[in-house]
């Protein structure tokens, strides 16, 4: 790369900020357009009303604007030749000072009264404006993010044609007003033009783009060489000539406004001011048209504006053609017409910009500027033409609107994607909002695979109106064919594809993707193969391998997100028939780093998986804190159930927002000072209220973990630093736990809860904004998405519990991620029995259902199996979250029928043995899905869910002995645990997770924070495999190992092989290590089997598969009364390491 491509790669980026030097250029060139139209205007007047006025005045008009096209154009292709030689910002600045001195010879020309004289002073003016002119719009490219070119250029052609008409209204004027002194006129414009000279030094610094370039007399020859280089890339040859019959357009429409004016409105040269309204009105429209299709491309060259502009100069062009027309109606017109203008000209100008290397960029722009003032001048010509056969301005008008309609109607046969472009415009500003993430990865010439996932029958679309290249879709023949879409398959030239059609139809359209790869076409591939219906990505077939073999082109992969919930998405388990969630609908097109073209599938489906957790920043600022989506949701559906548990029966969503402002009225000044407090309180209406009426007063909610001893739990308030913590005395007593200091007691607030307090609360509920609400319960600041939400102390089960902290970004993201995969429906509710200090308690029983729009049903004591089966039963509880311990105990204690309703079952918190998942589906019917996640990741990583089956579809959702699929939102690696090396999938290594769900960090540990994060990515402490499909399967915690004579020996293999060869559903073995002088560990099994089971096991243990290293020895078996198990249902590890050492003393 030489260094002119390095400078315009740098500015090829996201970045949203403009350089200071972009508006020096601006400046510059606003005040260069006003002094020339000023001084030519100034001519104009002249050649018109005053002394240099003849009989041919009309034609004296054109030759003004020969006189000065006929340089500019013949200066230009030299100016593009200087502008790629040297440095563009160097040029700039030395046409800028050189203008001083042509204003100076303006002045002197005007003194010697000689009209001839002034006219080769604006020929001079001419050279200088084909010098200036390739310099000022290459070095925009240069110094301007690529994302904004559009953007840029609609605010340097509002500039200019601001300045077109300041300065044509000013050479009026000073007319009108130094007609007696002209020299005097000039006055005005030499200071314009000293200030002018000045601001161009401001212009951002640039290098020569070829400097090895000699510089060619051969002026003729220079055009045509660039004239070849763009007629080798169609797009940029018709945009040079769609810029070129622009200015061909304009310059008829400049002249003949003068001639209506005074042939058909009756204008005469008193009549400065109306005759100022009309050119106001055509500047007016072009520069705001320009400005407006420069800032609605939203970061892109927006091709489908040249026809929505076109079709607008060809109805105003045709208006004014008629009779009828007052002074008004012809301002308006001709705003119209100019708005048009802006529309057609910011997209083709872009496009002459953006398409040319950077090497010869100065070079086309010096062409295009030669064929703009060729067509300029000819418009010139032909207009003396019109003029001398007698045509009336009425019939120019007319003339020009055929002819645009002719230039139009060709640009649409040879580029019929304009139109689609245009109607997919008007979608992405109405119903569809798109954000575009990464745009500067895809290649602004040559070819491309795009790689994307496959979420409705909408993608194609999403992703053309994403990006200004032209993309060729793989597309399944069955859609090619539909009647609806067939057309727009063919205007976009997609490539028809069809399995069924046997393998020579297949290569022959793969060959065909490949072919317009090798040619420089970009190609997009949808690798699933089929839309989800599952809500994951699908497996990558191959055929995008046979695509890329032998091509040098890069693989783009493409992520499409929030893509699930439209209405043609399979959300709700149907396309099309729902209604959408907004509009307009929020989509984002996240694009990768180019990957190499040999890559294989499974890195392109694992960079496509990644690219989805930077696509959920572009959810921020739709998101709102916890507190507040809470209140939005209970508004939607204030009737729906939303709750239910033992004591206070049923309650709605409205009646569970006002419970919540009826406790914060009541907690508001016993809190007040509080940043953070403590609840101790089970699953239940009550503790769920209390969660929510301390965020809606500005207060972090910390859970308790009230299964921990008094002293850890001190620990946990002391850290967090509470003072205030609400419980229940009744809940104490029946959990028989001592009361920690600074308790309130509901029990002691209820009484104080009067009418008036329960009024307030239901007509705050009702009425009242979200920040009135936040006020009224005595929130003293505005909480966003990304301060804290709660502080969930972690399980433990390995080690010191921690302080994980999540922010209100963190939960709503996993709330978001696990809600596209389970696919809930409204009539669904989730039996919660997952304590909240319980991170998926906290997440998936307390916030899921709520803003889900799902009913949730608590219950305290997550062993009381047969009361949770009856409850279950009692209410049609269609989900359950539980742990393997959990389902043990409804194992032999529900009823079956109990749990007919359920339709899904997530187990987390541990592994899940195969024996306890097929016990369970034999005696229920349903097999659980394993799900797996950690504290700090809020807690969803990966689930399993139910897979799709119809007829000719099958998608997997679930696999056995699998943890599941990433969330969307959260992306995944498989590391070497030493060297952090990435590993192939299906080989086991440390798991690392990056996504929105990823903790802020522990509290009050920065270092321990810093530990377990690694570029971003959290190490999760857990080895893992991955799978082709991108299910993940986990070995053991790395904590879970024993290092045995240089050798890891995994726990659960072991505890695994000891319950099978125990033929037990039960949990009765756990093997941990403790330090072994001569080995580094040695292995330790705590059992709870009787002896005459565990001399069968251990008979058949030697035989089992394990490697010796393996297998503990028979000394090392130690029965207990029970296996250590924490409060959430998770094996105790670290009192089981704790015990063993204690029996192996």
């Amino acid at each position: 790369m030489n260094q002119s491509e390095h400078h315009a790669a740098s500015h090829d980026s996201e970045t949203v900020e403009t350089p200071r030097g972009f508006w020096a250029l601006v400046a510059a060139q606003f005040q260069a357009s006003f002094n020339d139209n000023a001084y030519e205007n100034l001519l104009v007047q002249m050649a018109i009303f005053g002394a240099a006025a003849t009989a041919a005045a009309d034609a004296n008009v054109s030759f003004v604007l020969i006189i000065f096209t006929l340089p500019f154009m013949l200066s230009s292709p030299f100016g593009g030749q200087f502008a790629d030689k040297f440095s563009k910002r160097t040029i700039c600045v030395v046409v800028k000072f050189f203008e001083i001195l042509i204003m100076v010879a303006a002045a002197a020309a005007l003194y010697t009264g000689m009209f001839w004289v002034s006219l080769m002073v604006l020929g001079l003016m001419g050279i200088r404006a084909g010098i200036f002119g390739p310099a000022k719009y290459g070095v925009i490219p240069e110094i301007v993010p690529t994302r904004r070119l559009s953007w840029a250029n609609g605010v340097i052609e509002l500039t200019v044609f601001a300045a077109i008409m300041g300065g044509t209204i000013a050479g009026i004027y000073l007319f009108k007003h130094f007609q007696n002194h002209l020299p005097a006129a000039i006055i005005p414009l030499l200071v314009l033009s000293v200030i002018g000279a000045l601001l161009s030094l401001g212009i951002t610094r640039v290098p020569a783009s070829a400097p090895e370039r000699r510089i060619s007399v051969n002026v003729v020859g220079q055009i045509w060489h660039y004239l070849k280089y763009a007629r080798a890339d169609r797009v940029l040859w018709l945009a040079v000539i769609g810029n070129a019959f622009f200015w061909f357009a304009g310059a008829i429409i400049y002249q003949n406004v003068i001639i209506y004016a005074k042939h058909v409105l009756g204008i005469t040269g008193e009549q400065a001011t109306e005759l100022a309204y009309l050119r106001l009105g055509v500047m007016v429209g072009i520069g705001g048209g320009s400005y407006l299709a420069g800032v609605m491309s939203r970061g892109k060259i927006e091709v489908g504006f040249i026809p929505l502009g076109a079709l607008a100069m060809v109805g105003s062009s045709l208006y004014l053609a008629a009779d009828g027309a007052t002074l008004w109606s012809t301002v308006f017109a001709l705003t119209i017409l100019g708005l048009g203008g802006g529309f057609f000209l910011v997209p083709v100008q872009s496009l002459v910009q953006h398409r040319p290397d950077p090497a010869n960029k100065g070079g086309v722009q010096g062409m295009a500027y030669f064929l703009t003032n060729a067509s300029t001048l000819s418009a010139g010509f032909l207009f003396l033409g019109f003029t001398t056969l007698g045509l009336s301005s009425q019939n120019v008008f007319l003339v020009l609107g055929l002819m645009i309609a002719v230039v139009a109607a060709y640009l649409l046969w040879i580029l019929p994607d304009a139109v689609l472009r245009l109607a997919l415009w008007l979608l992405t500003s109405t119903v569809y909002r798109i954000r575009i993430l990464g745009r500067a990865n895809v290649p602004a010439h040559g070819g491309a695979l795009f790689v994307s996932n496959h979420m409705s029958f909408a993608d194609a679309l999403f992703i053309t109106a994403s990006t200004d290249r032209h993309v060729r879709f793989i597309m399944h023949s069955d859609y090619y064919k539909h009647p609806l879409i067939r057309p727009i398959a063919r205007i976009t030239h997609a490539i028809p594809i069809d399995a069924e059609m046997g393998p020579r139809a297949m290569i022959l359209a793969l060959r065909t993707a490949a072919e317009a790869v090798r040619n420089g076409e970009v190609v997009c591939i949808f690798p699933e193969g089929e839309i989800t219906r599952t809500g994951f990505m699908l497996p990558f077939r191959r055929g995008f391998e046979r695509i890329m073999r032998g091509n040098t082109a890069p693989i783009i992969p493409i992520h499409l997100d929030r893509v699930w919930g439209s209405i043609f998405s399979f959300e709700k388990g149907r396309f099309i028939w729902k209604w959408p969630h907004r509009i307009p609908y929020p989509i984002t097109v996240t694009y990768g780093k180019a990957m190499a073209p040999d890559s294989p599938a499974r890195d392109i489906r694992r960079a496509v998986q990644e690219l989805s957790a930077e696509a959920f920043d572009a959810r921020r600022p739709d998101m709102r804190p916890l507190h507040r989506e809470l209140i939005s949701a209970a508004r939607r559906h204030p009737t729906r159930f939303a709750m239910a548990d033992p004591i206070s029966g049923r309650a709605s969503s409205f009646n569970v927002l006002v419970r919540t402002l009826v406790l914060g009225r009541l907690l508001r000044n016993r809190w007040k000072d509080d940043d953070m407090v403590g609840i101790l309180l089970p699953p239940s209406i009550a503790g769920a209220c209390v969660n929510f009426a301390a965020m809606l007063a500005g207060k972090t909610p910390v859970n308790l973990n009230y299964t921990l001893s008094p002293e850890g739990m001190a620990a946990c308030i002391s850290r967090c630093s509470i003072r205030t913590v609400v419980t229940s005395a009744a809940f104490l007593e029946k959990a028989r736990l001592q009361a920690p200091p600074g308790v309130l007691l509901l029990e002691d607030l209820i009484p104080e809860a009067s009418g008036s307090v329960r009024i307030f609360a239901a007509f705050a509920a009702a009425v009242y904004p979200a920040r009135a609400i936040e006020r009224a319960l005595g929130s003293r600041r505005r909480v966003t998405i990304d301060d804290i939400a709660t502080v969930i102390f972690s399980s433990g089960s390995t080690g010191d519990p921690k302080g994980v902290i999540l922010s209100h970004y963190n939960v709503l993201s996993n709330v978001q991620g696990l809600a596209q995969p389970m696919n809930v429906e409204p009539n669904d509710r989730l039996m919660g029995v997952l304590p909240f200090f319980h991170s998926f308690g906290f997440t998936g029983t307390l916030w899921f259902p709520m803003l889900q729009g799902i009913g949730v049903i608590y219950y305290p004591n997550p062993l009381d199996s047969r009361t949770i089966g009856s409850m279950v039963a009692q209410h049609g509880a269609t989900l359950l979250v539980a742990t393997p311990t959990f389902l043990q105990a409804y194992i032999r204690r529900v009823e079956p029928g109990n749990f007919g309703s359920l339709r899904y079952v997530m187990v987390g918190a541990e592994k899940l043995p195969e024996r306890i998942a097929v016990a369970f589906e034999d005696r229920f019917g349903i097999r659980p899905h394993e799900a797996y996640g950690t504290t700090e990741c809020s807690p969803g990583i990966a689930i399993n869910v139910i897979g799709y089956r119809a007829r000719g579809f099958y998608q997997v959702g679930g696999k056995r002995a699998h943890i599941g699929h990433p969330l969307p939102g959260v992306g995944v690696r498989i590391l070497d645990p030493d060297t952090f090396a990435p590993l192939p999938d299906g080989t086991a290594g440390m798991l690392l997770v990056r996504g929105p769900n990823v903790m802020l960090g522990y509290l009050g540990m920065e270092e321990k924070t810093r530990e377990v994060m690694h570029d971003g990515w959290y190490i999760t402490g857990d080895i893992a495999s991955l799978d082709e499909d991108g299910f993940l399967t986990i070995t053991d915690r790395l904590s879970r190992f024993s290092k045995i004579g240089g050798e890891m020996v995994p726990h659960i293999k072991i505890e695994d092989v000891l319950h099978d060869l125990a033929e037990t559903t039960q949990r009765v073995f756990a093997v941990t290590g403790i330090p072994d002088d001569r080995k580094g560990e040695r292995l330790v099994v705590l059992h709870t089997v009787d002896d005459e089971r565990l001399a069968a096991v251990l008979e058949r243990l030697p035989s089992a598969g394990l490697p010796n290293l393996w297998i503990p020895r028979r000394d090392a078996f130690h029965r207990v009364e029970a296996i250590p198990v924490l409060g959430t249902g998770k094996t105790d590890f670290r009192k089981v390491r704790e015990v063993a050492m204690k029996l192996e003393q």
